[in-house]
């Protein structure tokens, strides 16, 4: 279960107000006093667990180097606290208070903190899957005690592993989770597939993913990432650890691994080095020892059999499905332009562009009737079906497809002939994705010359078939039945060839009420 306040989608941006950055309250007019049970100087904010039940005078506080941390779990750690400056710069001393939930913390420079702040802002930082608040400090400086020894040593080991040293081995441990380059990716209620491509994409944003290696543990999918700097890998934890996906599924739960290294063997769809292109694919599918032997040790992390999920959804996700931070608020409409304006029309869009999403409407602008907008479900459908179709041919023209900066398509006011310009497929029986966890959304491909055909009636021949492609204007080059004959591939010479065939084609009745399904194919023939 997602804590409270926690976003749930990776687009899901927090609101500024959700994070105090910068908001300085009067109950961190703090005041400084030894404390001979802790060893070390303690402040108290005058605020009980970090709350806000005092309602008291708001007031801008200059930036310091001081960051005052609020809300913590019961089971915070000083590590897991000192994790969160980590990717800003040197962390030089930190003070927390079990009692009150609170923590402080102090960077090296104030640029260091300013830093902090401001990412801050963008992505609401968790620890342990609890959302805590951020706010510069009044002090300039924390005055601790030198007495508390286990402070000082996470302090070390810090500025140790920032120095390019080697802390003491129960120095490093104290601090493996908040500096390895590798973390365990758990992905819950997987409700669509989840592959290694689509990680990466995920991933790449916030550095260089060198290595992932992808397996089941407890019929639950699991990832290994490495990155090339344990910096890289502190900010994708904080920044994704608890977000999902897909809308309300496929949720993250990231921690780092004990692992500082991985060893691939294979470059395949469970495993890949991104470093080494030339590894060999493997034969067949790889098993967990051959694959991975390196990591027998971590029985944490490499237990049962490399599961073989379906590869099927990567270009999907990977091209635009996934819902990262910065599109927030994206729109759900495209603009296409340089199309053929006397061969297209919206049933051919919407069947078209409707291989990636569901198409709600369809206008071709009146006074430009090269250009259209189509708008899409969703702004990730949106994205994917750009990604997919900006740059193809379509009726001899390559066509060029950006987001729009309208929200919606307008329909025209009653009574306005716009000469059929205008659609509404918002109830159209053939949208492909209205049902959740539909398997189209594991066959979803870019445009290709093979095409995928489905529900052909027992009594079509594969030269019925070939006939009536040949009619569409292509050049048959190979074509193949599936076992039950119910499916078949049929090859093009060319993507743009395909392409025509699946705007005449998807959905032609055959005879006795059975239409053909067309879609591209990741196959060749």
């Amino acid at each position: 279960m997602l804590a409270p306040g926690t976003p749930s989608r990776v687009d899901a941006l927090p609101r500024i107000s959700d994070v105090a950055v910068g908001v300085k309250r009067g109950s961190d007019e703090l005041s400084m006093y030894n404390s001979p049970n802790s060893g070390v100087s303690s402040i108290s904010d005058g605020a009980s667990n970090g709350s806000d039940s005092k309602k008291l005078r708001v007031e801008e506080a200059p930036p310091s180097r001081v960051l005052h941390i609020r809300k913590l779990p019961n089971e915070a750690s000083e590590t897991e606290v000192i994790a969160l400056g980590l990717p800003f710069g040197k962390v030089t001393n930190i003070l927390t208070l079990k009692g009150k939930n609170q923590a402080f913390l102090e960077m090296g420079t104030e640029e260091a903190a300013i830093t902090m702040v401001n990412y801050y802002t963008t992505v609401n930082p968790h620890i342990r899957n609890v959302p805590v608040f951020i706010q510069y400090s009044n002090h300039k400086e924390l005055k601790t005690d030198a007495g508390n020894q286990r402070t000082q040593a996470v302090l070390q080991a810090v500025s140790a592993v920032q120095s390019g040293g080697s802390p003491s081995s129960d120095v490093q441990e104290a601090l493996a989770a908040a500096s390895s380059p590798v973390l365990r990716i758990i992905i819950d209620n997987m409700f669509y597939p989840v592959t290694l491509d689509v990680l990466q994409q995920i991933f790449s944003k916030f550095g260089t993913v060198m290595k992932i290696i992808t397996f089941t543990k407890n019929n639950q999918f699991q990832a290994l990432l490495q990155f090339s700097d344990p910096v890289n890998a502190q900010q994708a934890k904080l920044a994704l650890d608890g977000q999902n996906i897909y809308n309300s599924c496929c949720t993250l739960r990231i921690d780092f691994s004990k692992l500082v290294n991985l060893n691939v063997k294979y470059n395949n769809d469970k495993s890949r080095d991104y470093t080494r292109p030339e590894l060999p694919a493997g034969d067949g599918q790889p098993n967990l020892d051959s694959a991975v032997a390196a990591f027998s040790k971590d029985s944490n992390s490499l237990l049962g059999a490399l599961n073989p999920l379906s590869a099927a959804a990567a270009a999907a996700a990977a091209a635009g499905r996934v819902a990262l931070a910065g599109q927030a608020g994206s729109s759900g409409v495209l603009l296409v332009s340089n199309l053929n304006e006397e061969m297209v029309a919206p049933q051919s869009l919407f069947t078209l562009f409707g291989v990636y999403g569901d198409v709600q409407r369809v206008k071709i602008l009146y006074n430009k009737k090269d250009s259209a907008l189509i708008q899409m479900s969703d702004a990730n459908q949106a994205q994917l079906a750009m990604s997919h179709l900006n740059g193809q041919k379509m009726y001899g023209k390559i066509i060029r497809v950006t987001l729009s900066k309208h929200q919606t398509v307008a329909l025209p006011r009653d009574g306005l002939d716009d000469q059929g310009l205008t659609k509404d497929f918002a109830n159209s029986p053939l949208h492909r994705f209205k049902k959740p966890g539909s398997k189209n959304f594991q066959n979803i491909f870019p445009p290709s010359s093979t095409l995928h055909l489905s529900n052909v009636p027992q009594d079509v021949a594969e030269e019925d078939l070939r006939l009536l492609f040949s009619n569409a204007g292509g050049t048959v080059k190979a074509f193949k039945f599936f076992q039950d004959r119910k499916m078949a591939l049929i090859q093009t010479s060319t993507v743009e060839e395909a392409i025509q065939a699946l705007i005449d084609l998807h959905n032609y009745n055959m005879g006795g009420n059975q239409h053909l399904r067309v879609s591209f194919s990741k196959s060749t023939i």
